[in-house]
């Protein structure tokens, strides 16, 4: 590229000493630009004189694409520059099922209204994605972190609550120690990677393990959820998908002898970058305002 940026600027001044200064090259340097394009075109793009370079008619074609090539690097360079600068473009987040349902997914229309250069793809899933083989920009995951290359930012804590159905109680009774959990049907999350659907954990450092079962298990947060609505049994879930119903009294959370644990924490993760991009910067920005220190679902909780 430094060899075309050479060859167009002595056809603009038609001296190599000319397009050395305008460059801030030596001559010596420039003349070495132009003869190794040359070589390897096996062409000869000037006319020599004493007094001046003049273009040979392949050297006259070969400027014309010249010309176009660096414009259109120039234009690159710029775009990529300004997604430094600007949320714009597609921006790929992948979340979570029921924490983009509940939480990311109502807060996108004042996301995109902040940014209308911005197009965003909100990908639903509980499974771990891979970033760079799937081309997402970054994720959100709920949790403790594993050890790895990506970047991540805390966007809130994640606390949990055991939580009924106020017709569940008043037909089976309030459970008021976590032994009484063993009495009551505890619907199960399949994919805890703590506990499984079985095993409750609580405690302030997890050591309290309470062994419960139920006739229902799922591996997925909302459908215990609206089985627990419905009024048939006990859940213990990450208070950003049960705050709403906590709030409107459709779920009633339980206080029991030990506390509910807390998960980690929610987290927005990205490939290493020293310079992310506009939008993935502008996206963490915008969920750390909204959910941090305190999110808006832990509100019902004090």
């Amino acid at each position: 590229m430094t060899g075309l940026q050479v060859f167009v600027k002595v056809a603009a001044t038609g001296s190599l000493s000319g397009a050395a200064r305008a460059m801030n090259l030596s001559q010596s340097m420039a003349t070495k630009h132009v003869a190794a394009l040359e070589k390897r075109l096996g062409i000869s793009l000037f006319h020599r004189s004493t007094r001046r370079l003049s273009l040979t008619e392949a050297g006259r074609n070969y400027l014309e694409s010249a010309e176009r090539i660096l414009t259109e690097l120039e234009a690159a360079d710029s775009a990529v520059s300004a997604d430094r600068f600007e949320p714009r473009g597609m921006l790929r987040v992948s979340a979570p099922v029921s924490f983009g349902t509940h939480q990311i997914a109502p807060s996108l229309h004042e996301f995109c209204k902040r940014h209308p250069h911005l197009n965003v793809e909100l990908g639903l899933n509980d499974r771990l994605v891979d970033l760079a083989e799937e081309g997402w920009d970054l994720a959100v995951r709920v949790g403790t972190l594993e050890s790895s290359a990506l970047r991540a930012r805390r966007l809130a804590p994640c606390r949990t609550v055991v939580a009924a159905a106020p017709s569940y109680l008043k037909a089976h009774g309030t459970p008021r120690t976590t032994a009484d959990l063993k009495h009551h049907n505890c619907l199960g999350y399949t994919l805890s990677r703590t506990t499984g659907a079985g095993r409750w954990l609580f405690g302030t450092r997890q050591e309290k393990i309470v062994e419960v079962s139920g006739n229902v298990r799922s591996n997925n947060g909302d459908s215990l959820r609206a089985a627990a609505i419905a009024g048939l049994g006990i859940i213990y879930e990450p208070t950003f998908i049960v705050g709403d119903d906590l709030r409107a009294g459709t779920l009633i959370s339980i206080k029991l002898d030990q506390p509910t644990i807390e998960y980690g924490g929610i987290y927005a993760v990205h490939r290493f970058d020293r310079n992310p991009p506009a939008k993935v910067r502008a996206f963490i920005d915008f969920m750390i305002e909204r959910f941090s220190p305190s999110p808006p679902w832990d509100q019902v909780l004090t």
